[in-house]
């Protein structure tokens, strides 16, 4: 395992292929730095003893101690232990900790190219064995680019008027194949070693062609990143954890390039390619049920903050309002945690967590998240929308005023209430702000998308058959059985 500043030394190196406001850009750059930081803190806090090595995994393939960022699960503790670290990390930064897509990619290509090779013969589980051992001895951070810009949406990948609005394989050689197209809303790319690409969805037996899945280094030749950064406003005196946060998020395109038969993990198979699609939608929704238990925690914390600050957090409203959003908070680790314990082992050997839990945990957490702007919102009142600037509160003349009429609980200081606030401007009223107001949304999957999979998961006729048998009505078979078969995609 490495450190952070070693982390920090590796990215560096990475040939400039990072495009941001029309310039090509350092990835140092000061609008991407707050997101190299959080990057960062994973390999720091892998080795904080704080952890009790919640953060440290021992990998299946060498016996080695590694990152659990690059771990294949083995086990329902494994799953559990990544739910912790997951929340434990982002409550430490105060966000999105986004290291998860990348090992979420990985776990679900350690079942989908094993169980390729099991149907057709082909190699792409020893290519995966092969690159896992240099991810975990190198302890790479890689980012999963899934989503592919689509086009008009109601046309498959083949009915497009552009067969390059997904991305797939013009190309095949004796010593690799040529990939086209391009992925979006790809989170933490500038800053990742490595890219892990793999289809967006179902593919039928026509579409051989954008069934193609690999792992090629983040500045591979004929890749481009349009990069948009994003960060809390920075701050000139009130320093604090916060304002330090940051994040990227990348259109990468794919002009035409090789990627070597040693890196591809699919190239065709249009079954295991469409299991690789919906199970790091899986995975990556069970990591969301820590982060997003973490981050609505960080609400209801703001929020009985507010109440407490402006004296009216013995009000029963709202006590009534910050228990709604506890129970949201313990809804979404708990799901997290069913998922793990009922997990179920992939012909690979890799854990999968169950899949209603998954997307349940999931929709909810998309779904509250208006909720708790709405409820910080109310609480905190106005002044998160018009607190003063910053330098207003240091000004000579109007320091004095400001630190007198910011005042509400006389218990609380004039600085302590300006720090309080100036959080609450950031989550709720700034470009941050706006920001993770849709990404908390739709990161992961939009709601929508979770109700599909759990209607589609969810065995509605034995919930039926027990409604039959209630009123009498003849049923075909037992309800004593399992309340749902697991993973009938699968």
């Amino acid at each position: 395992m490495i450190t952070g500043d070693q982390y920090r030394e590796r990215i560096a190196k990475l040939r400039p292929n990072v495009y941001q406001r029309g310039k090509l850009v350092d990835r140092f750059d000061s609008t991407i730095q707050g997101g190299i930081d959080v990057m960062a803190k994973t390999y720091d806090f892998a080795a904080d003893p704080d952890y009790n090595g919640v953060g440290v995994a021992t990998s299946h393939i060498t016996g080695e101690k590694i990152n659990r960022f690059t771990h294949i699960h083995q086990s329902m503790e494994d799953l559990l232990n990544k739910q912790k670290m997951t929340r434990l990390y982002c409550q430490e930064v105060g966000g999105c900790i986004q290291r998860c897509m990348g090992a979420d990619g990985l776990n679900a290509l350690s079942i989908a190219s094993y169980d390729a090779d099991q149907k057709y013969g082909t190699f792409y589980y020893k290519n995966f064995i092969e690159m896992m051992k240099r991810i975990q001895a190198e302890d790479l951070t890689l980012v999963c680019a899934q989503t592919d810009v689509k086009g008009n949406r109601p046309w498959r990948p083949g009915k497009q008027q552009d067969p390059d609005l997904y991305l797939r394989v013009v190309e095949k050689r004796p010593d690799g194949i040529i990939v086209n197209g391009a992925k979006a809303h790809n989170s933490c790319s500038v800053y990742a070693d490595e890219i892990v690409v793999l289809p967006t969805r179902n593919m039928a037996s026509d579409e051989k062609d954008w069934a193609v899945a690999f792992v090629i280094p983040a500045d591979w030749e004929g890749i481009t990143i349009v990069n948009g950064a994003f960060s809390p406003p920075p701050r000139k005196k009130l320093e604090a954890p916060y304002s330090k946060l940051g994040i990227s998020h990348s259109l990468t395109i794919f002009d035409h390039v090789f990627i070597p038969w040693e890196r591809v993990l699919l190239c065709g198979e249009t079954e295991p390619a469409g299991k690789a699609a919906l199970f790091f939608a899986l995975y990556h929704r069970h990591s969301y049920c820590g982060c997003k238990a973490a981050l609505s925690e960080i609400f209801t914390g703001a929020t009985a903050l507010a109440a407490e600050y402006n004296g009216i957090d013995k009000a029963q409203h709202v006590r009534h309002q910050l228990a709604e959003m506890i129970q949201i908070v313990d809804l979404i680790y708990a799901a997290g945690i069913a998922a793990a314990v009922n997990a179920v082992k992939a012909a690979s050997g890799t854990f999968i967590p169950d899949t209603n839990y998954c997307n349940a945990g999931r929709m909810l957490a998309g779904e509250a998240i208006y909720g708790e702007y709405e409820a910080l919102a109310a609480i905190a009142g106005g002044l998160a929308a018009t607190l003063p600037h910053e330098e207003d509160f240091y000004h000579e003349k109007l320091k004095p005023y400001l630190d007198k009429y910011i005042m509400r609980n006389p218990a609380v200081s004039a600085e302590d209430q300006h720090r309080a606030f100036r959080l609450f401007q950031d989550m709720m009223s700034s470009v941050w702000g706006g920001h993770k107001l849709i990404d908390a949304l739709h990161g992961g999957g939009s709601p929508v998308i979770e109700k599909v999979a759990i209607y589609r998961d969810h065995n509605i006729e034995h919930s039926k058959n027990l409604a039959k048998k209630l009123a009498g009505i003849a049923i075909d078979g037992s309800t004593k059985g399992i309340f749902r078969t697991l993973y009938s995609w699968y």
